[in-house]
């Protein structure tokens, strides 16, 4: 109740946020009711509560190490990055991988780390799920590595068409070229675009990531699509094309930050 009184009274909060396991729902309900009722709001102060589920092991229990104490965040993200890291050596000595030796290590922290927090808010907090590394760090499917692996497929796509084209990206927009939308799937990649705003200020209003990593994913299958049936270089609507490709990065890459 003091720290409620001082975020309000001293701190002159408007939104006040605390986040901690669900089961404590019903105490903070009656704190900020005791607030209301002491008089501490004056305007329209919003006091909100977000509870966590449990996060789970396979077995459907709390999640826990063979010794049975608590798994700790960093032993999981380091965890994550070690098994990408064996995954990403495995595919350059098969020839799949578009990276060297050298850029294993940065790589593996990249998709490893994001794997992992992607997999928690992708998720109502509220509920309980179960942990698995083979889900999370999936190369298909609504996982962080995949979502990355959309946004590369596109940017590599631009930095082709300025050195085998000779057709810069920030030359278009400064000239205000614009996209013509013809084939559906430009038009549907179109539509997911036009939503990032509504998205991004849903989610800041409920609180919820999984709206906005829902939103992500959708983009991210638009933009597979529209690379997949419309030709971008070389063709008669590269330019209008490449456009899009720049958009959709920019609101993926705005997502994820």
């Amino acid at each position: 109740m003091a720290a409620l009184k001082y975020r309000l009274t001293e701190l002159g909060a408007d939104r006040i946020i605390i986040i901690t396991d669900f089961s404590q729902g019903d105490h903070f309900k009656m704190i900020y009711s005791a607030g209301r009722t002491a008089g501490w709001l004056d305007r329209d102060q919003r006091l909100e509560h977000i509870g966590f589920g449990t996060v789970q092991g396979e077995d459907g229990k709390r999640f826990k190490t063979r010794s049975g104490d608590t798994v700790r965040l960093v032993d999981l993200l380091d965890e994550a990055v070690n098994r990408m890291k064996v995954s990403l050596q495995e595919r350059i000595k098969d020839g799949k991988a578009n990276i060297t030796e050298a850029e294993v290590d940065e790589t593996a922290a990249a998709l490893g780390y994001s794997a992992v927090r992607y997999y928690d808010l992708k998720r109502n907090p509220t509920t309980n799920y179960k942990f698995s590394y083979d889900e999370m760090l999936d190369t298909k499917g609504d996982t962080a590595v995949y979502l990355l692996f959309a946004t590369v497929r596109l940017e590599s796509i631009a930095t082709k068409a300025k050195a085998e084209h000779g057709v810069d990206v920030e030359a278009l927009l400064k000239a205000g070229e614009p996209i013509v939308l013809g084939h559906p799937s430009e038009r549907n990649l179109d539509v997911h675009l036009q939503m990032f705003t509504y998205t991004l200020l849903t989610t800041m209003d409920n609180l919820y990531p999984y709206y906005l990593c829902e939103y992500v994913y959708k983009l991210s299958i638009a933009a597979t699509e529209f690379v997949t049936n419309c030709r971008v270089l070389g063709s008669d609507e590269m330019k209008s094309r490449l456009l899009l490709c720049h958009a959709t990065t920019t609101a993926l890459r705005e997502a994820f930050d």
